[in-house]
């Protein structure tokens, strides 16, 4: 795999090549797709790990957030959250890191 990029149009463009095709990676168009995007991977996450709702509420209180099954459902469902709530979710879950096209 090889990664290159370059401006397009005044965008920075991702091109990922397997062999010998090659596929350009997307930028967001938008915020929220942006936030599509984010809440997908942490609902995903959340399924991986067998974790309800319920217990990552249990499990953020221990990283100093208090929220509850509803305010997590919430957020989730509209994709709109803090930095730190993601943050604090990926810990949570024992995550020690993302990266960008996990998204």
């Amino acid at each position: 795999m090889t990664l290159q990029h370059g401006l397009v149009k005044g965008e920075v463009v991702i091109y990922v090549a397997f062999g010998s095709q090659v596929t350009r990676m997307g930028l967001a168009k938008s915020e929220q797709e942006i936030a599509d995007r984010a809440s997908r991977f942490l609902k995903a996450e959340l399924k991986r790990a067998d974790v309800t709702y319920e217990e990552l509420a249990k499990r953020l209180k221990e990283h100093g957030l208090d929220e509850t099954r509803d305010s997590i459902a919430a957020k989730l469902k509209r994709g709109t959250f803090a930095a730190t709530f993601f943050l604090a979710v990926l810990a949570a879950l024992g995550r020690e890191g993302v990266k960008l096209e996990e998204l």
